[in-house]
């Protein structure tokens, strides 16, 4: 098959990316355990890993396509690999914590934004686009699923003060290696990413005037809204798990895998669905069963009756249902950017690209950030139950930006 080589290599970026980045959940609760780090103080972890990612993604759009695409993807999964197999060996404070996320945040711009790109190089039309994309995103909650199943392995729940669980960046450090010679030996037409006679200046240029277009302006605050809700839910799994059904905290960071997993089904459930199904009322259906899974599953996680043997095989009806919203919530992220991104010349891709990277980095911060805050100062079935108002305000965007498709707008001028 055609550009199958290049494909796979997106696949192995995405799955790679995906454990490091939301490790962050698994850690947050380690951190707790390791340094009695408080909630409130942690939460800015997530602040670490997607305010690097938005601030790179201003600059990784305009100049990529003259870097060169797979030469930019070799640079940052070089740089994580380095900084994972330094991690066991120098991790002893927090700010290390900080430092590897952020490389992490830089890296994943530049992925991201080269994915995003190579997707419009290698389809052909918009149905190509959308199935591959949600292929891509459903590999990535894939990444998410083993690596939280990973990670609970190096967990010591009999000793909160255990670091062993650090000696799994060794394998995440070769991991990142292993991608990279895939990336490396792969190949790639990069003609039609760069517009003729551009500069990079222009390019930049590009992706402000994009930015303050009405519907691209109510695109990319469905992609902020969404990814606050997401990152709410999988950053603080974990924590729920421990703090209100008082799970072991390796089963906790495996209530994240089955998070993970559930996005993994419905996203590429999706990939078939939306073939027959208008976008917006198979997206507006998901939100309002998210909204229902809330209501049902926060009162039974309040109520459940947890023994001091728990396991996944005696665990309550809870423990297995609460992660199914990840079935709701997956399709809706590679669906609204599937449309806007196949509806652009692909000489503009890289731009949009980074604006949707710099507004879900700011939507997972600000989510984590205030999500944190309310598991402080409340409990956490009230920081989740807070999730109802930004998947209302989420429900409110789509609507306009199906408005606003219809009226036939062009995305580009």
């Amino acid at each position: 098959m055609k550009n199958i080589l290049i494909k796979v290599s997106l696949f192995i970026n995405y799955f790679v990316f995906a454990i490091l980045l939301n490790s962050v959940g698994a850690v947050i609760l380690q951190l707790q355990r390791n340094f009695d780090i408080s909630k409130a103080d942690v939460s800015v972890l997530e602040g670490f890993k997607d305010i690097p990612i938005a601030i790179a993604s201003f600059f990784v759009a305009s100049f990529l396509p003259r870097l060169g695409i797979k030469r930019g993807m070799i640079i940052g999964l070089l740089m994580v690999a380095l900084m994972c197999l330094a991690m066991p060996m120098i991790a002893s404070d927090f700010w290390h914590f900080k430092l590897l996320f952020a490389i992490t945040g830089v890296s994943f711009a530049i992925i991201k934004i080269s994915v995003f790109a190579v997707i419009g190089l290698v389809t052909n039309n918009e149905k190509e686009h959308s199935s591959l994309m949600s292929w891509i995103e459903g590999t990535f909650m894939i990444g998410v699923l083993v690596g939280n199943i990973i990670i609970s392995y190096f967990i010591d729940d009999t000793n909160a003060k255990s670091t062993e669980w650090l000696n799994v960046y060794w394998l995440l450090g070769v991991l990142c290696l292993m991608a990279t010679i895939f990336v490396f030996f792969s190949t790639l037409n990069e003609e039609d990413a760069n517009k003729a006679n551009n500069s990079m200046a222009d390019d930049f240029l590009d992706m402000l005037k994009l930015a303050a277009k009405p519907l691209i302006l109510v695109f990319v605050m469905s992609a902020f809204l969404f990814v606050l809700i997401e990152q709410s839910f999988q950053t603080w799994m974990p924590t729920f798990y421990k703090d209100i059904l008082s799970v072991p905290a390796s089963m906790s960071i495996q209530a994240g895998a089955i998070l993970a997993g559930a996005f993994a089904v419905g996203r590429i459930a999706a990939g078939f669905i939306l073939q027959k199904v208008n976008w917006l009322y198979f997206l507006l259906t998901c939100l309002v069963l998210l909204v229902v899974c809330i209501l049902l599953n926060i009162p039974l996680a309040n109520s459940a009756n947890i023994t001091a043997d728990v396991s996944w095989w005696n665990a309550p009806f809870v423990a297995w249902t609460f992660p199914l919203m990840g079935l709701f919530l997956a399709p809706i992220y590679p669906t609204i950017n599937s449309i806007i991104l196949s509806s652009i010349p692909k000489y503009l891709h890289s731009s949009m690209s980074g604006l949707i990277v710099v507004f879900s980095a700011l939507g997972g911060t600000i989510g984590s950030i205030i999500t944190g805050n309310l598991f402080e100062a409340f409990d956490g079935s009230t920081a989740f139950y807070m999730s109802i108002v930004p998947i209302g305000l989420l429900a409110l965007a789509l609507l306009i930006l199906n408005r606003m498709f219809k009226q036939k707008q062009n995305f580009a001028q």
